[in-house]
This record gives structure tokens, C-alpha cells and sequence, in this order.
């Protein structure tokens, strides 16, 4: 994997492994409820080995589970919360590339469950800390006050047709909102629940390779 660094610089727990190839791609791993910075370390590997790493941990507890911003329930989101979770993840990837030398404009989010929720929100509200996002298991997060300007921005959304945790109409509903923010979008389906399977690690590399 290359020479990793673990820090808590900038306020967060987090994984740096520097890419293979200078100017190309950053994966930022956000791992889903109960996960933290290793759980997503082999997917970026899977779906691009020479990519950049960073892989932060949330910093919100849950019964003791991480988490990157808080819920009033299943799928009620602390919107508050949320957006000063999202300010703040954000704020931690600019930091984050002035330590490292990596550009913003090479930042691909790759989230997954939770992880997918915070990148979405990423997308809305600070849409300039990341070029592009595979949201893997996503829900519309919150409908931003202001519509974001998302034209040059890709994302790749992997659902599961039975995953009964995420309605496929809340999928759905952040895959036409970010259309409307102009997004290039793609949605992709598996015969899957809530659990990522090998469909879902397919495409998104191929995906990745489109970019």
C-alpha cells in the first residue's frame, strides 16, 4: 500500500497513502455506521490501487459506533448536526491537501451507508472540496437552502433493489436533485440488501476508469 500515515491533524482521526502515479486521482474513503479509517482501505484499493488514500474517521458516536454526523432515528437525519459535520469534513480536506500536495480538483469522495450521506452532502453544500463522488448505499441527506452549481461534477450511485434500510425512492430523490444541480449521474442497481457485493466493486472501478 506504500508508506501509510496515521494522524490526527486537523482534528481527524485519518489514513494518508500516497499514490502511484503524481497528479492522479484521490480516494476520499468514508466508511459507513460502526466502521472507521481502515474499514474502506482494501475497496480503494480494489477499485483504484494507484490512487491517493485518505480515509478519515467520524467523529460522531452512536452507542459507541462512529458515525460522521448524528440521527434523530433510521433515516431521520440531525440536519443541524449535519451540516456543521459537513462544514467540518470539508474543512479538514482542504487542510488535508495543503499537508499532503494534493490538488482538490483530483478528489473523487467514495462513501459508503453513512459515508455515502456525508459525501452527498459534501456534494450540496461544498461542492468545491470534491471533483466527483460514488455514493454506494446513499439517501438524500437534506435539500440545501441554495441549489449548487454541480456541472462539472460525476457521481456514480450504487443501490441495492433490496436493501431495506435505504428506500430506493430516497435514492432515487438525491439522484434527480443532483441532476438538478446539474450533475453527471449514473445509478446503478444490484440484486443486493444493504451489503456492498461484488457488482457494486465492478462498477465503480469502471466507473473510476471513465473519468
Amino acid at each position: 500500500m506504500g508508506s501509510e500515515v496515521r494522524s490526527d491533524d486537523f482534528g481527524f482521526l485519518h489514513v494518508f497513502i500516497p499514490g502511484r502515479d503524481v497528479g492522479g486521482k484521490v480516494l476520499l474513503l468514508l466508511h459507513g455506521t460502526g466502521g472507521n479509517e481502515n474499514d474502506l482501505l482494501t475497496l480503494g484499493q480494489m477499485i483504484d490501487e494507484r490512487a491517493v488514500i485518505l480515509a478519515p474517521r467520524g467523529k460522531v458516536l452512536e452507542n459507541g459506533m462512529p458515525r460522521f454526523f448524528r440521527r434523530l432515528g433510521e433515516g431521520v437525519f440531525d440536519v443541524d448536526d449535519l451540516v456543521f459535520r459537513t462544514n467540518e469534513l470539508a474543512d479538514f480536506i482542504e487542510k488535508a491537501s495543503e499537508k499532503y500536495a494534493f490538488s482538490l480538483r483530483s478528489v473523487t469522495a467514495a462513501g459508503y451507508s453513512n459515508g455515502a450521506n456525508i459525501a452527498a452532502s459534501l456534494l450540496l453544500l461544498r461542492p468545491e472540496v470534491v471533483k466527483s463522488a460514488a455514493l454506494l448505499r446513499p439517501m438524500i441527506p437534506l435539500i440545501p437552502s441554495k441549489v449548487p452549481d454541480l456541472s462539472e461534477t460525476k457521481v456514480f450511485i450504487s443501490g441495492g433493489r433490496y436493501d431495506k434500510m435505504i428506500p430506493q425512492d430516497k435514492t432515487l430523490e438525491l439522484k434527480e436533485y443532483l441532476q438538478k444541480a446539474g450533475a453527471n449521474v449514473k445509478i446503478n442497481w444490484e440484486d443486493a440488501t444493504h451489503v456492498l457485493v461484488e457488482g457494486d466493486i465492478v462498477k465503480t472501478k469502471n466507473w473510476l476508469r471513465s473519468l
